[in-house]
């Protein structure tokens, strides 16, 4: 009889085995282990060979390679900001430094993305085209509540004015008059507050009563609009508008929920300043706060009944705020590890230099991100009687070929590279080129100092005696003809930005015969009110400063309604010295495709439509030159993931559920 073995391996090396950790470094062991084999032999039986299959365990003394499992690390995030939160009531602060702390804490209802809006905590956010908003036609008598003409909401009465269902303005005379009203349904997802007890629409309700109450320092324009808001389920709620109100934002009019079983027995004053609502509030977030050491940090722990924990959600075991004043000792930490994140608080784009110079090092990830503040140079088109329009002073800015020209001769470009390190983006309009309302059909005004000059000349603003600098061509009479091109630019002082770039601007413009003289003043004084200050008392040449542009294209801004002026002169100025069109440029065409934009809703052809021909009727008459988007400014350890910055979602930590922390790995 002869024997020959052939081996298979069934099952791999099976072995329990006592390893030090060694940080992660492979480990070479001489164990024992139990090795299983697959065992065919050939066998001889009466003369015959064949083949027989069998199953052998053998223990063997075998040198393996362990993988060692290290024991895992915690995921503790120390966050950095430069300011302390002043509260963190959802009624009770606007502070940036308290809503990044909210956002760990709440849930948000809708985020504010790239120029749009999105579902959060809501299933969705309602629209016209799914159904779950509709604008009914109601007949509207005396008595009830209603949006007049002038978006006031007063009872209807004899002689007020509203517009009805038709869009026509008519004098209520006690016939009833059919009116839009919108009706918009909302429905949360199922959520949790951190001591486990359910949020319901009666949360929501209960928000909006707050929101209502005499003494909460809050908004309430759509309150005010709201002819009701009720529960139609155990997660769902219905806003009703007043007849003659339709919301742009109408899918927004959800009101945030506010634990009424832990907050119940305070009364709205109480609210403001008790423990349970601006210390330590309960919430319905990721995160739960554990510990708040005044002037110190604010420390989080995991919320086990968020909603999302199943998805594995938040991915952090804690989260640390550390208030850190001083922009150098931020950085100084972030450098030495002691910090995860530092938040656009604590810097700007002064320290993108430095900031740049670490992500090359791979010490730092710096995050430069356009945001909705624009700089701008208004021209004083239209001043207040007395100052200009070739009374005071000529009337340098009424031709708009001179804006033109003057808009060209700006080197924008240079402001953003020289001041920005360009991390931004030169604007031609009251949106950036990003925003999906931007029209193609945009004149975009290069930099061209020789179509600048040639335009001037064109103006009638020659350098008659050779001194480098232009003359006016005089009023309709004659007025102050040959008087030499030179203006003030105003701006505010302290701002070592507005210094660079009027500095810039004023170079600009001697290469176009136009003289600047600079003035620099108090933000106090250079934004008074009408009359006294000068920039809204329209008692200026030009003024530099910054507007926030908005998900809507802010077109009122410039509307002639908006123009800033004597309240006894209501036809001239129906917003009274609160204006905010200070440049008192008046457009007709401009008005009426901003009116119908602002008439329109969201998602409809004349919105859209609207919104962009005032943009191109805005960039072709230039009433100011838009100059460049603010940066924001962050930077993290590049550990960190899951971090980013939007343009329009002004906190950074919007998404800190999802934002982790690489602890490495073998």
């Amino acid at each position: 009889m002869f024997t020959k073995k052939r081996w298979a391996l069934l099952l791999s090396l099976v072995a329990i085995v006592s390893v030090a950790l060694v940080a992660c470094q492979p480990a070479s062991e001489t164990v024992e282990v139990e090795v299983t084999r697959v065992v065919t032999e050939t066998i001889e039986v009466e003369g015959e060979i064949v083949e027989v299959t069998r199953v052998v365990t053998e223990t063997v003394i075998e040198t393996v390679t362990v993988e060692d499992s290290p024991e895992a690390v915690a995921k503790d995030l120390i966050i950095c900001d430069a300011q302390e939160p002043d509260n963190l009531y959802i009624y009770g602060t606007s502070m940036s430094a308290s809503r990044g702390v909210q956002h760990a804490i709440f849930t948000d209802d809708y985020t504010n993305l790239a120029y749009g809006y999105q579902a959060d905590g809501l299933e969705k956010l309602p629209s016209l085209e799914d159904g779950d908003a509709v604008i009914n036609v109601v007949d509207v008598t005396a008595g009830t509540l209603v949006r007049d003409a002038t978006d006031a909401v007063v009872p209807l009465e004899e002689g007020v004015v509203v517009v009805n269902a038709d869009g026509e303005e008519v004098t209520f005379d006690g016939t009833p008059i059919p009116m839009e009203q919108m009706v918009v349904d909302f429905t949360m997802k199922q959520r949790y507050w951190s001591d486990g007890t359910p949020v319901t629409a009666a949360d929501s309700l209960y928000s909006f009563g707050l929101n209502a109450d005499p003494d909460t320092p809050w908004t309430r324009y759509a309150l005010e609009r709201t002819a009701n808001y009720e529960a139609t389920g155990d997660l769902s709620t219905r806003w009703t508008s007043v007849p003659g109100f339709k919301d742009a934002t109408y899918f927004l009019n959800f009101w945030r929920p506010a634990p009424e079983h832990a907050w119940g027995n305070f009364s709205a004053a109480e609210l403001l300043e008790a423990e349970a609502s601006s210390r330590l509030p309960i919430g319905d977030g990721p995160f739960k706060i554990v510990e708040w050491v005044a002037g110190s940090s604010i420390y989080l722990e995991p919320n086990e009944h968020y909603y999302r924990a199943e998805e594995g959600l938040p991915y952090l075991d804690s989260v640390t705020f550390k208030f850190v004043p001083d922009t150098n000792q931020l950085m100084a930490q972030l450098l030495a590890g002691q910090c995860d994140i530092g938040l656009q608080n604590g810097m700007d784009a002064g320290q993108a230099p430095f900031l740049i110079e670490a992500e090359q090092n791979g010490l730092l990830v710096p995050y430069f991100q356009t945001g909705t503040v624009y700089e701008h140079i208004d021209f004083g088109v239209d001043s207040i009687d007395g100052y200009g329009d070739d009374e005071g002073r000529p009337d340098w800015f009424e031709d708009a070929r001179v804006r033109q020209a003057m808009t060209m001769c700006t080197d924008r470009q240079s402001m953003v590279d020289s001041i920005l390190y360009g991390r931004s983006e030169v604007i031609h309009t009251y949106v950036p080129s990003v925003h999906p309302l931007y029209p193609d059909e945009l004149n975009e005004w290069p930099f061209d100092v020789a179509a600048a000059n040639a335009l001037l000349d064109e103006a009638g603003f020659v350098d008659s005696d050779g001194d480098g600098i232009r003359e006016y061509p005089g009023g309709p009479n004659g007025e102050f003809a040959g008087e030499p091109f030179a203006v003030s630019l105003g701006t505010t002082s302290g701002n070592d930005m507005r210094q660079q770039l009027t500095q810039i601007f004023k170079e600009n413009m001697l290469a176009c015969g136009i003289e600047v003289e600079l003035e620099y003043l108090p933000a106090s004084e250079w934004f008074a009110d009408g009359p006294d200050g000068p920039l809204f008392g329209r008692r200026f040449d030009l003024g530099e400063f910054a507007w926030l542009t908005s998900v809507e294209p802010s077109c009122s801004l410039y509307g002639s309604w908006n123009i800033p002026g004597p309240p006894e002169q209501a036809e001239l100025y129906p917003s009274g010295w609160g204006g905010q069109n200070e440049t008192g440029w008046r457009n007709e065409e401009f008005d009426a495709a901003c009116q119908q934009a602002l008439g329109s809703l969201p998602g409809t052809e004349a919105y859209e439509s609207a919104h962009k021909e005032a943009q191109i009727i805005f960039s072709d008459q230039v009433p100011v030159i838009p100059l460049f988007l603010r940066l924001k400014v962050a930077a993290t350890r590049p550990e960190v993931l899951n971090f980013n910055m939007d343009a329009t979602q002004n906190s950074e930590l919007y998404n800190i559920y999802e934002i982790d922390l690489d602890m490495g790995g073998s």
